[in-house]
């Protein structure tokens, strides 16, 4: 995979406009949790980019970047979870998960609905 690193306001408000053209996947990863790194680990496993075309990856480190994640939540109307992956579409959130939940099948399937 090829993360997009997100760290403030400005890239986040860059990401929404870009996701008229592409679909945006965040995730976003507390450093300290072994679910998260156990939900990392499976979706960077997983990714195919054959799959995944016109999709593009961010990621944010959320014990750093905290005011980042909660404008996230403020923005897309999703409560903050940690493991947490977001789908955003034409500025919108269309799909969302968190810790198990997170599942590269149901992105490939969200990423077909919305192309």
């Amino acid at each position: 995979m090829n993360w997009k690193n997100l760290s403030d306001n400005a890239g986040l408000e860059e990401l929404k406009k870009r996701s008229f053209q592409s679909s945006i996947l965040i995730f976003k990863h507390s450093t300290r949790c072994s679910i998260s790194k156990m939900a990392l680990d499976r979706l960077e496993r997983s990714w195919k980019e054959d799959e995944m075309l016109n999709v593009v990856p961010y990621f944010l480190d959320l014990l750093v970047y905290r005011p980042v994640s909660n404008q996230i939540a403020e923005d897309f109307g999703v409560e903050h979870q940690s493991p947490q992956l977001l789908f955003i579409k034409d500025g919108k959130c269309v799909y969302y998960a968190s810790h198990g939940d997170i599942d590269y099948k149901d992105v490939v399937n969200k990423h077909l609905l919305v192309v």
